[in-house]
C-alpha cells in the first residue's frame, strides 16, 4: 500500500519551495503549511485514515505532527476555516505547472496560491522515539 497522498486544490501558507526555510540563521527544510478547507471532508478523512494506518503499522499510539485546527491559530487568522498540515523535506520538491518545472522567478508560487501537493508519510526513529512525518514531494499549480 502506497503512503503517498495528493492533496488537491489546497492553499499554501509560508511556502519555502525553492530555498530552504531559515530560522535564527539556520537553514531548515523545504516546507509549506497546507491549508485544507474544512468543507473538504474527503481530503481530511484521507489524511486521518493514512495517519491511523501508519500509526498502527509502526506500533505508535499518537504523533506529535498532525492536522491542526486553523480556527485555533491566534497568530495566523488567515488559517481560520481550514485544517493545517505542515509538510517538509530535506530534498527540494518538484515544483511545476501544466507546462514546465517552475523556478522562483516564474512567480507562480506565493503565500495563498492554490496547488495540488503530493506528500508521502514515513516514520523516523529519533532519540525521543518514533515520529510520523509528512514529506513534501511535489507541488503543482
Amino acid at each position: 500500500m502506497s503512503n503517498e497522498i495528493t492533496l488537491k486544490n489546497v492553499r499554501l501558507s509560508f511556502p519555502s519551495l525553492f530555498k530552504r526555510a531559515e530560522y535564527a540563521g539556520n537553514k531548515l527544510k523545504y516546507e509549506t503549511i497546507v491549508l485544507i478547507p474544512k468543507s473538504d471532508e474527503e481530503t481530511y478523512n484521507l489524511i486521518q485514515l493514512k495517519t491511523a494506518e501508519m500509526l498502527v503499522k509502526h506500533g505508535m499510539t499518537e504523533n506529535k505532527l498532525k492536522l491542526k485546527d486553523g480556527d485555533e491559530s491566534v497568530s495566523f487568522p488567515n488559517h481560520a476555516g481550514h485544517w493545517t498540515l505542515k509538510v517538509s523535506n530535506s530534498f527540494k520538491p518538484v515544483v511545476k505547472d501544466d507546462n514546465k518545472l517552475l523556478t522562483e522567478e516564474d512567480g507562480k508560487i506565493y503565500p495563498g496560491c492554490i496547488a495540488n501537493v503530493t506528500i508521502d508519510l514515513s516514520v523516523e526513529t529519533t532519540l525521543f522515539g518514533k515520529l510520523l512525518k509528512y514529506n513534501l514531494l511535489s507541488v503543482k499549480v
